[in-house]
């Protein structure tokens, strides 16, 4: 399905992603985890193409995505939804209008410059803000929801290109405990019930293990781990994060693991 081969993105002399290899077999949930600067955004960027690789290649079904241009790259984009930590909506703009710009690549340029949208793509905006437990935000400008509301609306959005894969970058890294719930919950929910595969980058253990079929550790731009959550030792941890790394301090997590008393704070990353 995805073959992600010796990936490498350098800035100069600087290597943000070295030699990455993965191989995606089939629609999975996979989290990536590792500390600021480990390659983790660029990695995802590469896949959607919004930044070119400097060696390597991603290929989907056999399609070598690395050397598309124009209407294609485009194309593969739609294919390829990407969800932001920061949301990126337009916040005067109202909530099904966002949603709505999942379709922009699909659409003449006379309709995307009168903001004209056929009904049935409508009722499909509002039905997957339905899906999500926002339908009643839909006529209401996107600035005056609430964070975690605002991500929805971007998942939403990322639906109504219908793709095979959503790349999600840190999706609930500015966003409050109960809200970080939801907003993981939705996307599991997406991968169980679609059969999309999602890809999020991740800010604690807890959470990729809680979520995610499969587990990615990346550090200093390299992959130094790749397997099931329940094999993410403290000594796995450790090697992902640094020696230095403090696992025991339980305000570390993003306190989704707080709304259950059944995870373990022990594995909350820094």
């Amino acid at each position: 399905m995805l073959s992600i081969q010796s990936l490498t993105k350098t800035f100069g002399q600087n290597t943000a992603v070295d030699r990455a290899t993965i191989q995606v077999d089939g629609p999975c949930m996979i989290g990536i985890i590792g500390r600021s600067g480990a390659g983790k955004s660029t990695l995802l960027r590469m896949l959607n193409r919004l930044t070119d690789s400097s060696s390597g290649q991603v290929l989907f079904e056999g399609r070598d995505i690395t050397a598309l241009n124009g209407a294609a790259k485009r194309q593969w984009q739609s294919q390829c939804a990407m969800i932001f930590q920061q949301f990126n909506l337009v916040p005067r703009m109202d909530v099904v209008s966002n949603v709505l710009h999942g379709t922009l690549n699909r659409r003449s340029t006379l309709s995307t410059m009168f903001n004209l949208f056929p009904k049935a793509d409508i009722h499909r905006a509002i039905d997957i803000l339905d899906r999500l437990g926002i339908a009643e935000h839909a006529p209401k400008r996107a600035e005056a929801l609430s964070g975690g509301q605002q991500q929805r609306v971007a998942i939403a959005r990322a639906l109504m290109q219908d793709p095979a894969i959503i790349l999600a970058d840190e999706p609930i890294a500015s966003l409050d405990p109960m809200n970080a719930q939801i907003v993981m919950d939705a996307l599991r929910r997406i991968h169980d019930e679609d059969g999309r595969t999602v890809i999020a980058n991740l800010h604690t253990l807890d959470t990729a293990r809680r979520y995610c079929d499969r587990v990615i550790g990346m550090r200093d731009g390299r992959i130094v781990f790749d397997g099931l959550p329940d094999q993410l030792t403290t000594d796995v941890a450790r090697e992902i994060y640094g020696a230095g790394a403090d696992f025991s301090e339980a305000a570390t997590s993003t306190a989704i693991e707080a709304l259950d008393p059944s995870t373990d704070a022990a594995w909350a990353t820094a």
